[in-house]
């Protein structure tokens, strides 16, 4: 295996008993303790403190340079902070152990196919060769790309590479998935079918998700809660649950809803205000 393929996207396996972890914590549960993180003499983000409980879909929200990215790279252990503690499921995060990561491109290898990448994320999960297909087919179906397996990367949509990322991102069984703006780059009407796959594939798993994006519209439509961060360096401007129901629910019903016009509004105000503070 070439040394190239170990990036940032891969995933590998971790196990979790009965859904508790180190220290009695709940597999899943992510908390930050009073975080914060510098690059030399620039403070990105902090002081933040965070408590995110298994299962929820939590959606980081703000301007440019607020730091809701920086934030992710801690939850997923690519970096360390500077002050405070990161933990999920009770332990300090590992890269490609603690979470499934999707980021704002695919990151997948062109010189495989679609199931070609998706192997290789369950060969990293420790999944038997004998069991793979089986695996990669209920991942493909998962996001709606059944029947895709054999197809090159370049030969799909930008959209459909993205969903093979997130099928990649769930192949290990992490009890937490994490998304940087990842449809950042597509056509409103991809970004919406794949919001909609979003919702429905976290509500499948019960995974913990933390995305980050700096759309009010799609965090209100896809997050349980919502927090919008201030300015550089950012901090905790509004934490916010979002009473929506979830599950089998009609997307464009729930969109045109007067509920989620108020609260895209809310998040849109709160957004703007911390930009502006």
């Amino acid at each position: 295996m070439s040394s190239s393929e170990t990036a940032e996207g891969a995933v590998t396996g971790g196990e979790v008993t009965d859904g508790v972890v180190a220290g009695g914590e709940r597999a899943g549960a992510v908390r930050l303790g009073h975080v914060t993180h510098r690059y030399g003499a620039v403070t990105a983000v902090g002081p933040v403190d965070l408590t995110v409980p298994p299962g929820e879909f939590l959606v980081l929200v703000g301007a440019s340079g607020c730091g809701k990215s920086t934030l992710l790279r801690l939850i997923a252990g690519f970096e360390q902070p500077t002050h405070g503690s990161v933990r999920v499921s009770g332990s300090v995060p590992r890269p490609g152990e603690t979470a499934g990561v999707v980021f704002q491109t695919p990151r997948l290898f062109p010189w495989r196919t679609v199931g070609g990448n998706i192997d290789l994320a369950l060969r990293y999960a420790g999944v038997d060769r004998a069991r793979r297909g089986e695996h990669r087919a209920r991942l493909l179906a998962r996001v709606g790309l059944e029947g895709t397996e054999k197809r090159r990367t370049w030969e799909i949509s930008g959209g459909q590479q993205q969903r093979v990322a997130i099928a990649r991102a769930l192949a290990a069984e992490h009890p937490l998935l994490l998304l940087d703006e990842p449809f950042a780059a597509l056509d409103a009407l991809t970004r919406e079918r794949l919001q909609e796959d979003v919702r429905r594939v976290a509500g499948q798993t019960g995974r913990t998700t933390v995305f980050v994006t700096h759309s009010a519209d799609e965090a209100v439509f896809l997050g349980s809660r919502i927090v919008v961060l201030t300015k550089s360096p950012g901090t905790v401007a509004l934490d916010l649950p979002i009473p929506l129901p979830r599950g089998d629910v009609d997307a464009e019903e729930l969109r045109e809803s007067r509920e989620f016009g108020e609260l895209r509004a809310r998040v849109a105000h709160a957004v703007k205000s911390a930009a502006a503070a």
